[in-house]
């Protein structure tokens, strides 16, 4: 595992695997990851930070998944299927032909993966060499701990047609052994696709970040603090959950009305039993964590602040405004990963409504928090978010997944007509030739923060149309994609070049 004071000062780009540019509808792992690499090594970058990996739910959104563990089978590559023999290139060309570059399309991306995904374990099991079927039954041995009930709930939710795994026979639901027996014989063909499936994306993902680690590029990665109800995730471990006798959630998650949203956000996950947790010494989240250093060299924990205290809200309410705040587990759960695990790279995420307590958690594990610029200029005697007030122990950001594009953001206060902070901090671009996203872009890589990261639509001086995600918007998010002639030599050397300048 990888640990910020390896290097003084580093430097990263935010994008997300479906943000690449791709032939099947949505980013993947495939070659142009491999050349996002090579852009990152030019530029100067050593961190690639991304969205969580995991197979999403309804809206398409990274943070709601069908399991902790697994991988998203829209991310893997049909030309990698093709270079290892899985696929021809027969197979693929129909799903090549007229698909428009741009934002990014999910359901052609899902039905030409499944299809492909489905002929590519066929001529698995035709005519696969004897040294890949032990490779295949390896990664199952090993990863059996929660393949075997990953596999199976696809298998189910798939038959069943539907996520919501209360629906299902009452036996099921309740994970009574000779159900769970009899739908494993039953399902056995189907089981052992979707454990193909994850074995060809560990594979896949394996290879990226091998080439990455060559390129002295290491990749941080992303863990949403809930997990959806409907997932393998809770039907597997119901008593480490709040949930009615039915399986229903008894209580669920979101944030109090906040800077995104005035009636706070309503998320919906089922919230953890933490006693009962706490009494399996926390099994479960050294098992998470474990598989998250696996996959990356570094983590961002998705509202830290939840460890401290989390918005607990009643199952059927309409907003988050009804909520309370319930004490969480604090540093518990970190320290019983530390004892097994040694030390963890992490970055928490500690935004919005944070209180002192929170701020000491997280001081107490030893973690960077976070730093973000569209936040830091709002109030003048608030300098907490603006560039020259970052402590070194923390990671900058010119903004998030969350926020607007940096030049949205800008075009959004040049627009209210009022006298703002910010000016005072830029030149006039038309005088001194460097565009405002630049400007905006240097003080954050100037900043005493360790890390600097910085998102791929800032780079390129995007507007808010290329914006990923707007909180509590249900439709409408995660589509952006950027075009793999944008990523000009010009771009490349103005990167490089603040880099340096900042030190990193």
């Amino acid at each position: 595992m990888w640990e910020l004071s390896e290097f003084d000062r580093a430097a990263g780009v935010l994008l997300h695997i479906t943000s690449l540019p791709s032939e099947f509808g949505v980013g993947d792992l495939g070659q142009d990851a491999y050349r996002f690499i090579d852009f990152l090594s030019a530029s100067g970058q050593r961190v690639w930070q991304i969205l969580p990996l995991g197979p999403t739910t309804h809206g398409n959104s990274p943070y709601s998944c069908y399991s902790a563990f697994a991988g998203n089978a829209l991310l893997i590559s049909p030309r990698l299927l093709v270079r290892d023999g899985l696929l021809a290139e027969k197979d693929i060309l129909p799903f090549v032909t007229g698909l428009a570059p741009g934002e990014a399309n999910y359901e052609h991306a899902r039905r030409c993966k499944t299809q492909l995904l489905q002929t590519a374990f066929e001529n698995f099991l035709s005519r696969s060499a004897c040294e890949q079927f032990d490779e295949f039954e390896d990664f199952c041995t090993r990863q059996r701990w929660w393949l075997d009930d990953f596999a199976l709930f696809s298998a189910l939710r798939k038959h069943f047609r539907t996520d919501d795994w209360c629906r299902w026979d009452a036996q099921l639901a309740r994970r009574e052994p000779t159900a769970l027996t009899a739908w494993r014989e039953k399902c056995a063909r189907e089981i052992e696709y979707e454990q193909f499936v994850q074995y060809i994306f560990r594979r896949q993902w394996n290879g990226l970040k091998n080439y990455a680690q060559a390129n002295d590029v290491k990749f941080f990665g992303d863990m949403p603090i809930f997990v959806a109800h409907g997932s393998s995730d809770v039907w597997a471990h119901q008593s480490l959950f709040w949930l009615k006798p039915s399986g229903q959630p008894m209580f669920v998650a979101g944030v109090p009305p906040d800077y995104f949203s005035k009636t706070g956000q309503l998320w919906g996950n089922p919230l953890y039993h933490w006693e009962r947790l706490a009494e399996t010494n926390y099994r479960w989240w050294i098992q998470r964590f474990q598989n998250a250093f696996e996959l990356y060299d570094l983590l961002r924990i998705d509202h830290f602040r939840g460890f401290e205290a989390y918005w607990e809200v009643a199952a059927g309410a309409e907003t988050a405004i009804s909520g309370r705040w319930a004490p969480g587990p604090g540093a518990a759960p970190f320290r019983a990963a530390q004892s097994v695990l040694g030390d963890l790279p992490i970055v928490a995420e500690d935004l919005g409504m944070i209180t002192e307590a929170v701020h000491e958690l997280r001081d107490e594990l030893g973690f960077p928090g976070m730093r973000v610029l569209q936040f830091g200029f709002d109030d003048e005697a608030d300098t907490f978010h603006r560039p020259e007030s970052y402590p070194i122990h923390s990671a900058a950001y010119t903004g998030t997944h969350d926020n607007s594009t940096l030049l949205g953001w800008y075009l959004e206060r040049q627009n209210s007509k009022t006298e703002d902070i910010l000016d005072r901090y830029l030149q006039d671009p038309t005088q001194s030739g460097i565009p405002i996203h630049w400007q905006l872009i240097s003080m954050v890589l100037r900043s005493h923060s360790e890390l600097a990261i910085v998102p791929l639509q800032d780079i390129l001086g995007l507007d808010d149309r290329a914006r990923m995600n707007v909180p509590g918007q249900a439709d409408g998010n995660w589509g952006w994609r950027f075009q793999a002639h944008e990523l000009t030599d010009d771009v490349i050397d103005r990167l490089r070049v603040l880099t340096v300048a900042g030190d990193r």
